[in-house]
């Protein structure tokens, strides 16, 4: 400890002397630039973009003569540029895949101004919108859109660069609205539940059809890609119905999920489809859409064991009645306070012990938060930002005596604009601090999202709680973002290394990255006595989730040079797959609670299969040497190296798609793709940019991982799942009859492949991706 504090205030009186060099302030908020479209949705695709997808609305910003659904975002100008979206994304589910790219799943009907139903809708369904002429959107109540992320040195404008939104040729075999989504270990992706059609909760009341509700629910799940499995109905689907919309899945180490939804939670298994019962959430406050409360899984490290938590904070509690049906609730919601109450589960003891339960942990600060969305942070912290003190997500004209509404359309009120920082580290009852934190001047409500960047700040964008664009209400339409620099942004000095890999694999040969002398000041031995090195995925951000997001200290020890250099000898991942499941990440190396930039990395084999597994990495023992310094001024804010591995410049993504469609009818195929993407990952790592430029700060540390032998360190609105207008309901029923789970919901769309080629790629096929007229489709 007094090392540790040795070191800290060797950075800080270093960041005295340079302060004029020192552009960001520790927690504060600057201007994030506009996103051209709000950012409902965002992922980070790689160390220079950030991809962001929006409803079909009346945006200001077009894209081929119709309002953008989504745009590109640049991090280092902080511009956005719109791109191309055929089908309505509205409240999908998203995912990273193996090899770097990007899927989302599900959305909306075809959606016009004001949110009314697309102007061309199925032959035999008028409440189904196929597409609207004025918007340009089509139905993507199926769709699958899959993204492979491009750098500055990419053309843009190629079919490389742009989402691929062809549902004849790629789709779900149901209609999925605000469906759930996890990978398992292989890379293949869970998809739960949803709606077909709905409104502000999914269901009727009273709820005398809690499997379907009348054909507006969807209690089934489905493989991507599918290898010829058919979707299975999910009895915790139909248990929870009502307050199950975004079910939350956490994938743990058994390959079992955690599943919360409603105040029910289980342990499923997703390939036998069984599950086994947990406690319910205390309190029985609701964490889910549209509660939403923050939850995440704490980060996976060596202190730990690396046995997964989940924690959940803020929600809401209401009765029964209260949450009122498709059409609206039955209270006045932004009335009632939100839960300041936080609770975390361990479904999986490391000692095997059964007896699993809910524990309750320190309370939010401040007061209770609904719409609050976790990040997890390089430093092994968690900081929750954005959300509301009072009410719920969703947005409606009205409720069941409320005509007038008093904050437009928004169920929320009270914005919570302060971040506030959680670390599982510290003893009980002092995890939580708001210290030094500024407080945004921007509401951050319903259809807010944030995103870890590379230089370990946090773009935060977002807040629509109206069913079409309106800049004019008291919670208006958003497209102004801001980045918010964290406590470590308090020294200017910081971290940067060499050796990163390009790809890390689950067990193996350990690697060496080398710290120079000048990434540090103080003594080397305490340096490198609070050196972590830290896994980070920020997950795909939407509806204060981040799905997919998990944080992993790698295992490691170190040896200090004589010329004051540290050489970390670091693990490959723990031997399983299903603690950080194949796909994308951020490498950082963290001192004394200071992270580098991210070096951009794959774990596991890029492709969906079962990855290979190896004995657990064995390290040296640490070696020390005393006199040994860091020459470091902290005068230097640049935030990259003369190594391509910490400079964060390669997407090191390709496509997958191809592989994946020919496996919708074909178990295995996807290996065929796997050359391709191989292909255009050297030819990326061959595009390395320059060093990004990030300035940085300070913050208590994880210490290095150990090894053996090594030193220790009413009407249904078919339109806006949110909206709640009484209009007919989407399947032509005023009381959802009996007959309607048997009512057809017939789609444009088509479950297997229109082509037979194993090799089909769209990003060097001519497949269509998105048509270049006004139509967008159809396909």
């Amino acid at each position: 400890m007094i090392n540790h504090q040795r070191l800290l205030l060797a950075i800080l009186l270093g960041a005295v002397s340079s302060a004029v060099a020192q552009s960001h302030a520790p927690g504060s908020f600057e201007d994030g630039g506009n996103t051209q479209v709000s950012a409902m949705m965002m992922f980070l695709g790689n160390t220079e973009k950030v991809y962001i997808l929006d409803k079909s609305e009346g945006n200001e910003a077009k894209f081929n003569n119709f309002p953008a659904m989504g745009s590109v975002y640049d991090i280092a100008s902080r511009k956005a540029e719109t791109m191309g979206v055929t089908t309505n994304v509205f409240c999908a589910s998203g995912m990273h895949l193996p090899n770097g790219s990007f899927a989302t799943f599900g959305g909306n009907g075809a959606i016009g101004p004001g949110g009314n139903i697309g102007d061309q809708t199925l032959p035999n369904n008028p409440f189904q919108g196929v597409y609207d002429t004025t918007y340009g959107d089509y139905d993507g109540t199926k769709g699958i859109r899959i993204l492979k992320p491009c750098t500055s040195k990419d053309d843009f404008s190629s079919p490389e660069c742009q989402w691929f939104d062809n549902a004849s040729l790629l789709s779900m075999q149901s209609q999925r609205w605000y469906s759930g989504a996890e990978p398992m270990a292989d890379g293949t992706i869970v998809l739960v539940g949803g709606f077909t059609n709905g409104g502000y909760i999914n269901r009727n009341y009273p709820n005398v059809d809690p499997a379907r509700e009348g054909g507006a629910a969807n209690p089934t799940y489905e493989f991507f890609p599918a290898n010829g499995r058919q979707e299975q109905e999910m009895a915790f689907m139909i248990k929870t119905s009502g307050l199950n919309a975004y079910p939350l899945l956490y994938n743990m180490p058994s390959g079992k999920m955690l599943v919360q939804a409603n105040y029910s939670t289980i342990l499923w298994d997703p390939i036998k489809n069984e599950e086994t019962p947990l406690p319910d959430m205390p309190g029985q406050i609701v964490r889910v859409y549209p509660a939403s409360g923050a939850n995440a899984m704490l980060p996976l490290t060596p202190a730990n064991n690396y046995t997964p938590t989940v924690l959940f904070c803020g929600g809401i509690y209401m009765d029964d009645y209260s949450w009122g049906n498709y059409s609206w609730p039955f209270a006045d919601t932004w009335n009632i306070p939100s839960s300041s109450k936080c609770h975390s589960i361990t479904p999986e003891p490391a000692d095997g012990s059964t007896d699993i339960d809910y524990v309750e942990d320190d309370d939010l600060p401040n007061g209770g938060r609904t719409m609050g969305q976790f990040i997890a942070l390089p430093d092994l912290t968690m900081l929750i930002v954005n959300g509301g003190a009072n009410g719920t997500a969703g947005y409606a004209d009205r409720t069941l005596n409320t005509l007038q509404m008093p904050y437009g359309m928004s169920l929320a009120a009270a914005p919570v604009g302060q971040p506030a920082l959680y670390d599982p580290r510290k003893p009980k009852g002092q995890r939580w601090s708001t210290a030094g934190f500024s407080t945004s001047q921007i509401a951050r409500l319903y259809h807010s999202s944030a995103i870890l960047l590379p230089d370990a700040s946090v773009l935060i964008a977002g807040s629509n709680p109206n069913v079409d664009v309106n800049t004019s209400t008291v919670f208006p339409t958003t497209y102004q973002a801001e980045v918010f620099y964290p406590h470590y942004f308090s020294a200017s000095n910081r971290p940067t290394f060499t050796g990163a890999p390009e790809t890390l694999s689950y067990g193996g040969d350990p690697f060496d990255l080398t710290v120079p002398a000048s990434a540090y000041s103080g003594a080397a031995n305490d340096a490198a006595d609070n050196t972590s090195v830290v896994l980070i995925r920020g997950g795909w951000t939407t509806h204060a989730m981040n799905m997919g997001q998990r944080a992993l200290q790698l295992n490691n020890t170190y040896t200090v040079n004589k010329d004051g250099s540290i050489t970390l000898h670091v693990s490959q991942l723990p031997p399983n797959a299903n603690l950080f499941q194949p796909g994308p990440a951020l490498l950082f190396v963290t001192i004394a609670g200071i992270p580098s930039n991210g070096s951009y990395v794959i774990v596991g084999t890029g492709n969906i299969e079962t990855q290979p597994v190896k004995a657990a990495s064995v390290l040296p023992a640490s070696v020390r040497l005393d006199g040994a310094s860091g020459s470091g001024s902290n005068a230097s804010t640049s935030g990259g190296n003369d190594s391509k591995d910490n400079n964060g410049a390669t997407s090191h993504t390709g496509a997958i798609v191809g592989g994946i469609i020919a496996a919708i009818a074909v178990v295995g195929i996807l290996g065929a793709g796997f050359g391709i993407w191989m292909a255009r990952r050297r030819r990326t790592a061959a595009q390395q940019a320059s060093s990004l430029s990030y300035p940085m700060g300070t913050a208590p540390g994880g210490a290095g991982g150990v090894a053996s032998g090594a030193r220790v360190g009413g009407g249904l609105r078919s339109s806006d799942s949110s909206a709640f207008m009484p209009l007919s309901q989407a399947n032509g029923s005023t009381t959802w009859g009996a007959n309607a789970s048997t009512l057809s919901l017939n789609s444009p769309y088509y479950d297997e492949p229109r082509t037979a080629s194993a090799e089909f790629d769209p990003y060097h096929q001519s497949a269509p991706r998105l048509s270049t007229n006004q139509a967008r489709g159809p396909y």
